[in-house]
């Protein structure tokens, strides 16, 4: 009596035992390079010797995986599945790799930290802190980015945990925990502040100034535009588009209508410099929440969960009043 196929059974058992880490490197290059001629030189090979190879790739994967255009070889549905899992599967590969050689070194391990700028002074001295004084010592890896690069890093296994703004996206595999929120406030070259601040807060007013904001399709942008939309006025065209503070630090200090919107307590550290200054004015919204992140597979992690305590404990004794 026949029995049913199960065709994904069939294909996983192909890639067992017939897929190569290095065919997933080849797929990468096509889609880097998106010509054979340009991938055969990079890997010092033939061109019908990387033709041959992408068809016993395909022939693995028992689907095309890239289409002949005008712009070159451009990856089919299924390429892109494919090219996708390729990016994560080599991501952990490499974090394997680095583990073994954190270990062979004598460190405890390795671990993967994200972090926005505008995680407060204390919360990522905590953090770094912590990581760096455990006995014996842990390697790390720190990369700074908006909340959606993060989430990025976090779900191509790039990253293993991070410190960012909630994130409303669709993300599954993503766990996130809010643990501190702060104020906004209005910030301005320290020299413009006593001008600027004339006057009752008057977005209309405001939306005139030369406005510096996060990049477009952020979590970020999209709160501030929403709360311009909020008070009735079009969100501003900005001057400058960056979430990098010394890039910001330099157009508010040289020009005299230069604005943006920062948490007020990471302000209070900068103002210290004298370079930039918080304008008088209490905005009656929050900014979404700092937040820890990390994924449902690394979630139980003991390094994970030893420096999510420590920040969520951190975070706790910022909220309390000074006494």
């Amino acid at each position: 009596m026949p029995t049913a196929r199960d065709p994904a059974a069939e294909l996983q058992h192909a890639l067992l035992s017939r897929l190569k880490l290095r065919q997933l490197s080849l797929l990468q290059a096509i889609d880097r390079h998106r010509t054979l001629g340009r991938v055969a030189a990079e890997m010092q090979l033939s061109q019908p010797a990387i033709t041959k190879a992408l068809h016993e790739v395909e022939d693995i994967f028992g689907a095309r995986l890239f289409d002949r255009s005008s712009r070159g070889l451009v990856p089919t549905a299924a390429g892109a599945a494919v090219l996708l899992y390729a990016k994560r599967w080599l991501a952990e590969l490499d974090a394997t790799a680095r583990v073994l050689t954190s270990l062979g070194a004598g460190r405890s391990g390795r671990l993967r930290l994200g972090l926005t700028l505008l995680v407060p002074q204390q919360l990522m001295s905590a953090a770094l802190t912590h990581l760096l004084d455990r006995s014996p010592r842990i390697s790390v890896m720190a990369r700074e980015g908006t909340t959606d690069e993060l989430v990025a890093g976090l779900l191509a296994r790039e990253l293993d945990c991070a410190i960012g703004r909630s994130y409303d996206g669709d993300a599954g595999g993503l766990v996130q925990q809010a643990i501190y929120e702060q104020e906004p406030c209005l910030v301005v070259g320290a020299k413009n502040v006593q001008r600027l601040s004339r006057g009752p807060l008057d977005w209309a007013r405001l939306a005139q100034l030369d406005w510096i904001l996060p990049p477009p399709n952020t979590p970020m942008r999209r709160t501030y535009n929403a709360i311009f939309v909020g008070a009735g006025v079009q969100p501003p065209l900005p001057m400058l588009e960056t979430t990098a503070i010394r890039s910001m630090e330099m157009v508010l200090r040289q020009e005299p209508n230069a604005i943006t919107i920062f948490a007020r307590d990471v302000v209070a550290e900068m103002e210290r410099a004298g370079h930039w200054a918080a304008l008088p004015y209490r905005l009656s919204w929050n900014l979404p929440p700092v937040s820890f992140f990390t994924t449902k597979e690394l979630e139980d992690h003991p390094t994970v969960q030893s420096l999510r305590s420590v920040v969520v404990e951190t975070a706790r004794r910022m909220k309390q009043p000074a006494a």
